[in-house]
């Protein structure tokens, strides 16, 4: 297919991080392929965000709620090539209504069942972003080694508003959130985590972590919360003039790997074996990964749950507290 203009669209209705992860497949299309071929994108509403300030697109489109009406649009585009990067049963039928060669990504949802049901780890040693890019190999398009993208047009300035007393280089991002309680570490051992480091620290997160956000900050001068008031722009913004970032299996540990920055992540109930751990290319960066070994219940599951299925939640509360606080301190 090589040779001469394409127009190609690349599938991944959501989320965050996923989002994130794509970058390197939409960058490697566009600066690879022959001057014209045009990269089109298809995803939520709410994630459009993540892409508009993307320069190797050259259109985003949106999906509701009517597979009808976004099909009507994509059919007027004439895709030479669909790159399926969610697949699903909704991009399996907006795929499958489409002309032009078809890309889809392998899931590999069996083998994760395996592990997380069966504990048999045959997963492939491969992050998702080069399975992403296996998936269009045969456009002859090969992996750049420069990692995620996030493009955003927030200045360090304008985030001082938010909080004074913020210095370039001279803070601790905390990303407190996640999708899921299984994910997330108890606000108290976060607590006890950030009373033995050195700097002060920023937590970030959503409006559903602003109690959180409360209960960690308790009394500690150290301690901002900015949850509930940052745009994903923002929080970006806020990540890339820190020193280093805390975080748990979330969107913003790819936020903080796509702007180069160091991240220590805390895995609860997900494992990186499912190949989505920071992903920085070529660059070096430093990045520590803490989790709980020897648990026979872990992974419970790939994505998490409202409540640890054991009820004792060992994957958070026998983290290594003091390593965590050394880590952050030695930044």
């Amino acid at each position: 297919m090589q040779g001469y203009e394409m127009k190609i669209l690349i599938i991944r209705l959501s989320s965050i991080g996923d989002i994130v992860l794509t970058t390197p497949v939409v960058r490697c299309l566009k600066k690879q392929l022959p001057a014209g071929t045009q990269i089109h994108y298809l995803t939520k509403p709410g994630f459009k965000v993540l892409l508009d300030q993307n320069p190797y697109l050259d259109k985003i489109h949106t999906y509701a709620d009517s597979i009808k009406s976004i099909l009507r649009i994509l059919r007027e585009e004439n895709y030479d090539v669909v790159v399926d990067l969610h697949n699903n049963m909704r991009t399996r039928r907006i795929r499958m209504n489409l002309k032009g060669k078809t890309f889809v990504v392998n899931k590999i949802n069996l083998r994760k069942f395996l592990l997380t049901s069966f504990k048999i780890n045959i997963l492939p040693s491969l992050h998702i972003v080069d399975r992403y890019l296996e998936t269009v190999k045969e456009l002859k398009v090969f992996k750049d080694g420069e990692g995620l993208d996030y493009f955003y047009p927030a200045n360090f300035e304008s985030l001082k508003a938010f909080c004074p007393t913020l210095e370039r280089g001279r803070y601790i991002v905390a990303a407190i959130g996640g999708q899921h309680f299984t994910k997330k570490m108890p606000p108290d051992k976060l607590k006890e985590i950030f009373s033995k480091t050195n700097l002060p620290v920023v937590l970030i997160g959503g409006k559903e972590d602003m109690h959180s956000a409360e209960l960690i900050k308790e009394q500690d001068s150290n301690i901002v919360s900015l949850c509930g008031k940052l745009s994903l722009h923002e929080s970006a913004g806020i990540i890339e003039n820190s020193r280093v970032i805390l975080t748990h299996d979330t969107g913003m540990m790819h936020f903080a790997a796509a702007l180069k920055k160091p991240v220590i992540v805390l895995w609860g109930n997900t494992v990186p074996q499912f190949g989505m751990y920071p992903y920085y290319g070529d660059h070096k960066v430093d990045f520590k990964n803490f989790e709980v070994y020897g648990l026979g219940c872990r992974p419970c599951s790939k994505i998490g749950y409202d409540r640890c299925p054991k009820g004792h939640f060992k994957c958070m509360n026998n983290q290594d507290i003091q390593g965590i606080s050394n880590a952050l301190n030695a930044f």
